[in-house]
């Protein structure tokens, strides 16, 4: 049973003694894959997914069974800046909506025989406006941390983590500008639907807030403190949480991609359980996966958000295993080749 994150401190060390993949179980999946009834390298990428989900599992010959969504809402105090097309009162009708099996998360989840949760985590109570400085106190961090490391069930073999929460595609904006350079304009996107005047004043909200957390830049865990929300903290928590039980991650859209940079950021390979399911509509996100080196499974045009295009993806991985796992090999269907 792990602990709890006690402090910032402590989940900064968890990250510089994270688990590493099973050489053995991936040389062993490689093996099996030669064997297979099939000409060599001719299932493409999926070759490549089933040896990187059966290294991380520990086992040559897996299967996925007990997958889990997880959705996380989280209000912010930002949107008193008018950056968001829609208020902030829409964020707890969605969390809602999830409990009663109306979204489109609800739907692909089923579809991909996963487990689907969702925490709504202070909604009344949004985060600081980050343009006046932190979003997040360390306490109030660390608690959002724990929400999601709390969250993933130890019988989980592969995760999805999605989010909810008006005004967060600005959040991910500033930690993109945080954590990569340039001006607020190479990161800002429309959102939930911004006009061409509302795309503008949100790039100056963004430049105003990295600029009043300035010495956060650089620092991935001060960034996600800062800039983020309580529902992206408790991303990056789970996605931890899964690393430590080697759990195999799928990373959603552009606000679980910046969750996900903070922890790359603190420690250079935290992602490596992670693929990348989709790359969204939104419009930096194919540039965060670039500086992350993910190359995404799908790409669809989607923009929705709560781990819709991640959840897609999940019968993707499915199919990879499908194929390695229960694929015979040239002597025992009797095909000469092998």
């Amino acid at each position: 049973m792990l602990q709890d994150i006690g402090t910032v401190e402590a989940f900064s060390q968890l990250l510089h003694d994270l688990p590493q993949e099973d050489g053995a179980a991936r040389s062993a999946a490689s093996a099996r894959n030669g064997e297979l009834t099939k000409p060599p390298g001719s299932l493409g990428r999926l070759e490549d997914l089933a040896a990187w989900y059966a290294a991380w599992r520990g086992d040559p010959r897996p299967v996925i069974r007990t997958p889990q969504v997880i959705v996380f809402a989280g209000n912010h105090g930002v949107t008193a800046q008018g950056i968001s097309a829609f208020p902030g009162e829409v964020t707890g009708q969605m969390v809602a909506n999830f409990r009663a099996v109306g979204a489109a998360i609800n739907q692909l989840a089923e579809l991909a025989g996963a487990r689907m949760d969702v925490h709504a985590l202070d909604l009344d109570r949004p985060t600081a406006d980050f343009t006046q400085g932190a979003a997040m106190t360390g306490a109030e961090f660390v608690q959002a941390l724990n929400i999601g490391w709390q969250a993933v069930d130890e019988k989980t073999d592969l995760l999805v983590v999605g989010e909810m929460g008006i005004g967060n595609t600005t959040a991910a904006a500033a930690i993109a500008l945080a954590l990569y350079g340039g001006e607020a304009g190479d990161w800002v996107g429309r959102g939930t639907g911004l006009s061409d005047e509302g795309l503008s004043h949100k790039a100056q909200v963004v430049t105003r807030a990295v600029a009043a957390n300035a010495a956060c830049r650089g620092d991935g865990l001060e960034v996600l403190r800062c800039l983020g929300g309580r529902e992206i903290a408790a991303m990056a928590g789970a996605m931890v949480r899964a690393r430590m039980l080697r759990i195999p991650l799928i990373l959603d859209g552009f606000i679980c991609t910046a969750a996900a940079a903070c922890l790359e950021r603190a420690q250079k390979g935290a992602l490596d359980h992670a693929v990348a399911g989709h790359v969204s509509a939104e419009f930096a996100h194919p540039r965060m996966l670039e500086n992350l080196g993910k190359e995404p499974l799908l790409s669809l045009g989607m923009r929705l958000g709560e781990g819709s295009g991640a959840a897609l993806a999940i019968n993707i991985l499915k199919g990879a295993l499908a194929c390695h796992s229960g694929m015979a090999t040239f002597a025992e269907a009797g095909v000469a080749g092998g």
